[in-house]
């Protein structure tokens, strides 16, 4: 049948994944850092997608597609919940949820021994429990996990005093802001700092991140800071 679906210019896409984000049907996916279409029938042509592009990237057109089948969308998203919330075999000690004691310090430690301000595990967004007793009154970091790689003093400046989550929207294959949501929702969250890479594809995260607060119903103080490649807040 000839009806009305998405079209992405592979060319002008700029691999920021927030389309991919924001098509709960799974329609659309990230291929060698593009977006595309995955598949016909996943796609409902309502144009969710459309104007979370930074780029303008994705257009309706009228073309032969088989028609959008809601039962394998809803049979997909029930898989994929089923996956996300399903435990490894056998267990993983190290997605175990648990706070980190951290000393009392009576002066601040000398540059060669600089101490971890991380406050509990697990860390990554996809493993972390959206309950759990240090969540409550907690001021979150979310942050891509590049920026503690590129700006040097990330435990110090971004970590201390928070609870942190961090990950990839380009490469992880997961909404983040549905777990996101579900955190904020469920917790009493005292504030949110976005930290993320100055690249066009850490968007995703900043997007995600605005989403859920927009879903959870609260309104929370929250900002972003992007580091440059070169490790300097950005202004």
């Amino acid at each position: 049948m000839v009806r009305k679906i998405i079209h992405i210019d592979e060319e002008a896409c700029n691999g920021c994944g927030a389309c991919a984000k924001a098509c709960h049907e799974g329609a659309i996916g990230m291929v060698n850092g593009k977006a595309r279409l995955l598949r016909d029938d996943y796609c409902d042509g309502l144009g969710d997608c459309l104007p979370a592009c930074p780029v303008n990237a994705i257009t309706f057109v009228e073309r032969e597609a088989v028609p959008y089948d809601q039962a394998a969308v809803l049979a997909r998203q029930a898989a994929a919940k089923a996956a996300q919330s399903a435990p490894l075999p056998g267990g993983c000690p190290g997605s175990a949820a648990r706070s980190l004691s951290r000393p009392a310090r009576t002066a601040a430690p000398a540059p060669a021994q600089q101490e971890s301000e991380l406050m509990q595990w697990p860390v990554q967004i996809k493993l972390v429990p959206t309950r759990a007793p240090w969540l409550d009154g907690a001021k979150l970091l979310v942050a891509a996990d590049c920026t503690a790689y590129a700006y040097a003093n990330f435990h110090r400046d971004f970590i201390r005093g928070k609870i942190t989550l961090v990950g990839c929207p380009k490469l992880d294959s997961v909404d983040y802001s549905e777990k996101l949501t579900e955190i904020l929702a469920n917790n009493d969250i005292q504030s949110v700092t976005v930290v993320r890479m100055e690249v066009p594809c850490c968007g995703g995260i900043e997007l995600a991140v605005k989403q859920a607060l927009q879903r959870s119903g609260k309104f929370l103080p929250w900002q972003v800071v992007t580091i440059s490649t070169q490790g300097e807040i950005l202004p």
